[in-house]
């Protein structure tokens, strides 16, 4: 099984190379990624691309440490990625 990271190296790598990935994945993030990691993104999980230039960066910070029991049964129950 492949982590997290190495997905999304996968994803970024082929973006920077396929110009047409690239577009779709900015498009429809959702079913371009599920499509290339042959993967389903539950319907409750947003996907967001952002395309960074030479005037903007995009910071993605990690999901807030402070989990709540809701949130820690889900990721236990495997319905979410992210913790």
């Amino acid at each position: 099984m492949r982590s997290g990271d190495e997905m999304l190296q996968q994803i970024v790598e082929k973006s920077a190379l396929d110009t047409d990935f690239r577009q779709r994945l900015l498009a429809d993030p959702k079913t371009t990624i599920s499509g290339e990691l042959g993967i389903t993104i539950p319907d409750s999980m947003n996907v967001m691309v952002h395309e960074s230039n030479m005037q903007t960066v995009h910071l993605a910070l990690p999901p807030d440490p402070n989990i709540t029991e809701e949130q820690l049964e889900a990721i236990s129950a495997g319905l979410c990625c992210c913790w």
